[in-house]
């Protein structure tokens, strides 16, 4: 591909729907039947158990934050509320809309809802979003949720993780919506009998923040605004650093998980913030099994996929020199290699990847 466009509108989009990239036969590791039936229980302890722990520590560390308000004693405690609020929650969305989270249903559209607000993604838009996204993952024109384009635009990058442009523009967004209007290319993967959903949420959240910023002026203060609406800013840089690292200087247009997504081993800390979805590949291969199942599914088909990046750091040595050559060739992808155990990948898209030049 000499150039790719990316517009859900665009032809790459209608040439992948013609050559059949589009809602594709994926690669699967084969697991026993009954094994995967184990790994797809759902439970609500373990959410429940993470969800008490999350919400609780906002509170507190709100509390302690408006409590020093406005002394400098007050920031690391924004800055670690800023990250439950402005990362944890794209992994809380996540999950709770895969469903798989809790085994209540009301709970993980509880934990959806509130997530989204926090995230800034229409609930009722981002849930077909994300169905697009893992039906034609990576596939030019068709995934709406591509992270870095080709070639990349490190200065949007580097933005976004400060949410100067993801959370600017879901505010832009939920206000169009809350004219009554969709945008055209979510109109290409929203069902017309959820588009009232859509206007429904985006007028109730623009209440909310028109309360929030009536708030501030009122007070004098922008402390309103640190605990709703800000955080979305000064804390996205960690889900913005997990989530490069899924598909960054992978390749696209290709039909084998383990050829477009990364597994990276992290610390604890990140894991509980990113809900385990630094095991990728395998949530990939199979969305629905839950959060807290993951490492026990990487451990079961690890000889099938390629060796995790051992570390975030580790992840970002491999994809960030890929990225730079992007630049010049924006066909240039890194091919993590298979481990002797594992299928090898479909040659022709090993090789050519529709037309890419694979790291040797």
């Amino acid at each position: 591909m000499s150039s790719r466009n990316y517009s859900l509108l665009g032809p790459d989009g209608a040439r992948a729907v013609e050559t059949g990239l589009a809602a594709a036969e994926w690669y699967h590791t084969d697991v026993p039947r009954k094994v995967m039936k184990d790994l797809m229980a759902r439970s609500d302890g373990p959410a429940l158990r993470d969800t008490a722990i999350y919400y609780g520590a906002m509170i507190v560390l709100a509390g302690i934050g408006i409590a020093l308000w406005p002394s400098w004693w007050s920031a690391p405690f924004w800055l670690a509320y800023g990250v439950l609020y402005g990362s944890a929650s794209d992994s809380r969305w996540h999950e709770a809309g895969h469903g798989t989270a809790f085994r209540t249903r009301w709970m993980n559209d509880v934990v959806y809802q509130i997530a989204c607000f926090m995230i800034v993604r229409n609930p009722a838009s981002w849930k077909w979003s994300h169905t697009r996204h893992h039906t034609d993952t990576y596939i030019v024109g068709r995934d709406p949720e591509i992270a870095i384009m080709r070639p990349p635009a490190f200065a949007r990058v580097i933005a976004n993780f400060f949410g100067l442009l993801d959370g600017w523009n879901g505010w832009k967004r939920m206000l169009l919506n809350a004219t009554g209007r969709l945008h055209p290319e979510e109109a290409t993967y929203i069902p017309e009998s959820e588009w009232s959903k859509v206007v429904r949420v985006a007028r109730i959240w623009t209440a909310i923040y028109a309360a929030t910023l009536a708030l501030a002026v009122a007070m004098g203060s922008i402390l309103p605004l640190m605990v709703i609406g800000l955080p979305r800013l000064y804390g996205a840089w960690h889900h913005v650093m997990t989530g490069l690292l899924q598909h960054g200087g992978l390749a696209d247009n290709v039909t084998d998980h383990r050829l477009n997504s990364r597994t990276v081993l992290m610390n604890p800390i990140s894991r509980f913030i990113y809900w385990n979805m630094n095991y990728h590949i395998e949530h990939h291969m199979f969305p629905m099994v839950p959060y807290h199942a993951l490492p026990r599914l990487h451990a079961l088909i690890k000889d099938d996929l390629p060796p995790p990046s051992p570390s975030i750091w580790a992840g970002y040595r491999e994809m960030w020199p890929a990225l730079r050559r992007q630049l010049a060739n924006e066909n240039y992808f890194v091919t993590r290699r298979l481990p002797p155990t594992a299928r090898p990948y479909r040659e022709d898209l090993h090789v050519t990847a529709l037309g890419a030049t694979p790291a040797e």
